[in-house]
């Protein structure tokens, strides 16, 4: 059989499955949704299918287990990144940043995705590894611009630690809405980012 001259597209083999990109977004919904509601523990791929509306052997097609699927979930979120703020200073900079954070962590999904993603992670080394990423990486990547932006102001000296900037930032916030799960009083943010930018700059 004579091979097809260089550059020809390649067609699609004859009986090969054509993953349907609405149907992927389906289930990748209904995933969050099944974490909110059961935990991942009880988190099965028949009840995925059945929120999403399709049958088991669309998730199957795509993922292998309920883990592969999450770490994929996971892993797209953190790939998405968050903008870093760009207000012209650091307070305004790090009040932007506990804004964004509040809403994320206020979210009724993500207030019960995550603390059961973290049970998880100590039973799974590849959850760790993507909540890592989700959780930690990717807003450290946003710390560190928001520390480079204040350092070329001269807000911040040089040498301040994105990290450490990260806890004084989010920690407090995190602790409020994830662990104690308390509303937030009036003025709290802004008392907040002014106590974080105290503390960076002291």
């Amino acid at each position: 059989m004579t091979p097809p001259p260089p550059g020809t597209p390649r067609r699609t083999p004859a009986g090969a499955a054509v993953l349907r990109e609405d149907v992927t977004e389906a289930i990748r919904a209904a995933v969050f949704e099944e974490l909110a509601s059961v935990g991942f523990a009880r988190m099965s791929i028949e009840g995925i299918a059945r929120r999403a509306g399709v049958g088991k052997t669309a998730v199957y097609r795509r993922w292998k287990s309920k883990l592969s699927l999450v770490l994929d979930l996971l892993t797209a979120f953190a790939a998405q990144g968050l903008p870093a703020p760009a207000t012209g200073s650091l307070y305004g900079d790090v009040r932007a940043l506990l804004e964004v954070a509040s809403y994320a962590l206020r979210h009724p999904v993500a207030s019960q995705v995550i603390p059961d993603l973290l049970v998880e992670a100590a039973r799974h080394p590849e959850i760790a590894e993507a909540v890592r990423a989700t959780l930690l990486d990717s807003q450290q990547g946003v710390a560190a611009q928001v520390v480079r932006a204040a350092v070329e102001r001269g807000e911040l000296p040089e040498g301040t630690d994105p990290e450490r900037a990260l806890d004084l930032i989010v920690g407090p916030l995190y602790w409020r809405l994830v662990v104690v799960r308390s509303p937030l009083p009036e003025g709290y943010l802004d008392d907040l980012a002014a106590s974080a930018v105290a503390a960076l700059t002291s």
